[in-house]
């Protein structure tokens, strides 16, 4: 993945990022009030990785325990912890380095979970793309990034997209 920020991530992947670096990156929080809101997190976020749409921002606003609108530096903490545990995730798969999964990649990732024919993945990697976002969202009515639905209903919602 590329990162276009005057910010990086600490070198040592799977050591927990230091207080001071989190720190400076908390200090979005402009009026000091010790939480950063949804719109303060999209801008942490955002000068540290690619862009975040609105949509993810929302989804991770869940690590607010409190209900307090925004994340508290701790949460925030939290927030940083899960996003790199999936980049690595991703990166795991990503072997050929590109910032993309690509079908040979999926189905080494998807064969540990799962058995799948060639043409599946074929027919996923046609289907897995921005119109899947779309169909989420129509399904998604609240706009908090969760949506609750059978392997089945998931599994309609992909193949049925026009």
């Amino acid at each position: 993945m590329a990162y276009h920020s005057p910010y990086r991530a600490p070198p040592h992947i799977n050591a927990p990022p230091d207080q001071g670096f989190l720190w400076n990156i908390f200090q979005v929080d402009k009026d000091r009030s010790g939480v950063i809101s949804d719109s303060e997190l999209q801008q942490a976020l955002s000068n540290t990785w690619t862009p975040f749409n609105p949509v993810t921002v929302r989804s991770i606003i869940m690590f607010d325990r409190e209900n307090k609108g925004g994340v508290n530096f701790n949460e925030f903490a939290g927030v940083w912890k899960y996003i790199t545990d999936w980049q690595n995730i991703f990166r795991t798969y990503d072997r050929d380095n590109s910032g993309f999964i690509d079908k040979n990649e999926l189905k080494q990732a998807l064969t540990g979970f799962y058995r799948l024919s060639d043409q599946f993945y074929g027919t996923l990697i046609d289907k897995f793309d921005r119109r899947l976002t779309d169909v989420f969202r129509r399904y998604d009515t609240d706009q908090d990034g969760w949506i609750q639905v059978s392997y089945e209903q998931y599994l309609s919602m992909v193949f049925n997209i026009v």
